[in-house]
């Protein structure tokens, strides 16, 4: 936890943890470097305790959240990992991945 944080109890931990991954869920437009940020912030994480949490390094980690390098599958699922998240790839049905705009 964040030490420019006061500890925070054990329930509003969970209950942070539960509102990253449902917002992260709710909006797939996010770049992951958008999403990473959010879990970050949202579990009130520096950039080195997440990295230590998630077993990459804080270079990797701010990389990716800057949007200078896309991270690798393994690093994204070690970052989502932290909240039980997988990175994955899901088949659609044709036409279904199509937005309103007509894009994918």
């Amino acid at each position: 936890m964040d030490k420019r944080f006061k500890p925070i109890p054990l329930a509003e931990q969970l209950m942070l943890r539960k509102k990253a991954v449902d917002d992260i869920l709710a909006n797939p437009q996010w770049s992951l470097g958008e999403s990473v940020r959010y879990l970050k912030t949202t579990l009130r994480l520096t950039t080195a305790e997440l990295a230590r949490l998630a077993g990459v390094s804080a270079r990797t980690l701010q990389e990716i959240e800057n949007g200078k390098s896309p991270g690798t599958v393994q690093s994204m699922d070690r970052i989502f990992g932290v909240l039980g998240l997988r990175l994955g790839v899901v088949r659609v049905a044709p036409g279904a991945a199509d937005g309103p705009d007509g894009r994918g």
